[in-house]
């Protein structure tokens, strides 16, 4: 078993989004994610939620694990969860995860458990 966490000022991410707008959203979400979601503190939340996977998995983001490889939706509940990529699945042979994100106090703050 792995954990990664994250956190993040919800402000930085409202600057990039101010500057940058639907450039800075494409750099690290899949469409199907950018249509989800609707506050800047769910955007905050995801961003710290791809971060503490990469974590969890022990390679960050870059050359192994890239944003677009990680795939967060949410359950039957609300609860958030994410799978990988088919080819990024081949390389951290992930048999179970648990994803919490939570914001408040103009931070947002992810938790990802993984097993491989």
């Amino acid at each position: 078993m792995k954990i990664g966490t994250d956190i993040i000022q919800i402000n930085r991410i409202v600057t990039l989004l101010e500057k940058y707008d639907e450039t800075f959203k494409k750099r690290f979400l899949l469409d199907e994610e950018i249509a989800s979601l609707k506050k800047v503190e769910s955007i905050a939340g995801y961003w710290a939620a791809k971060e503490a996977i990469s974590k969890a998995l022990g390679c960050g983001i870059g050359g192994a694990l890239s944003f677009h490889d990680i795939i967060i939706s949410k359950n039957q509940l609300g609860a958030p969860t994410f799978t990988l990529s088919d080819e990024a699945q081949k390389r951290h042979h992930i048999k179970s995860s648990s994803l919490s994100i939570s914001h408040d106090g103009g931070f947002a703050i992810a938790v990802a458990v993984v097993m491989t």
